[in-house]
Formats: C-alpha cells, sequence, structure tokens
C-alpha cells in the first residue's frame, strides 16, 4: 500500500506536503523498557525497531505500567488504612507511608512488566 503524496505550488515548483511522524506517547515506564531492551535484549530491541513496532510496544508497556501503579498504589494504601484523616492529622507520616507504598509499587511494575 503506498502513501498518496500531495503537493502544493510555490511559484514554479511544486512543493511536496510532508508530516512528520506523529511522535510516540512514551512516559518513564516506556523509557525504562527501552533502556532495558537495549541493553539486555538487543537483538529484540533492534527487530521491533526495524519491523517499526517498538513505539507501540513502548506506548502500551506505558499505559500498562500506569494503571498498575495507580491500581496498586490506591489497594496498598486502602489495606494499609492510609487515609486522608491520617493526612489532615499527620502529614508527615502520610507522606513516610505513601512514599514507602509508591517504592514498593515501582518495584513490582519494574518486575512484572519492564524487565520480563
Amino acid at each position: 500500500m503506498k502513501a498518496k503524496l500531495t503537493y502544493h505550488r510555490e511559484g514554479d515548483y511544486l512543493i511536496p506536503d510532508l508530516l512528520p511522524p506523529e511522535a510516540p506517547c512514551i512516559g518513564v515506564w516506556g523509557m525504562s523498557r527501552k533502556r532495558y531492551l537495549q541493553q539486555y535484549h538487543n537483538g529484540i530491541y533492534i527487530g521491533m525497531l526495524l519491523s517499526g513496532k517498538l513505539n507501540a510496544h513502548l506506548e502500551e508497556i506505558d499505559r500498562s505500567a500506569n494503571e498498575m501503579f495507580d491500581l496498586l498504589v490506591k489497594q496498598y494504601a486502602a489495606r494499609e488504612g492510609i487515609t486522608e484523616q491520617l493526612k489532615a492529622e499527620d502529614q508527615m507520616e502520610w507522606v513516610r507511608r505513601m512514599n514507602n507504598i509508591r517504592d514498593r509499587v515501582s518495584e513490582a511494575v519494574f518486575q512484572q512488566l519492564i524487565y520480563s
């Protein structure tokens, strides 16, 4: 399937209407996955890059990791009884406990999605 090119006239010349490809929407999780593939699975990385599947893969990993991270943080906070009341009464304790949860959840996301 060939893409049709369109042109516009500038003086005596026809100039092609070229648009750059849309930039992929890859966040921190997708970039971590990219670095992991480059460093430890370079063959898979090169194969996906050459076939044009790399950006879609990284976008999917990033989306899945964000969903997993948000869900697990909410579940851990609920399970450990971290509430808005605690936040209002003792902000430093709330921050300490939430940071602890975020660290544990980040490690789980790395193990299950990024390094698999």
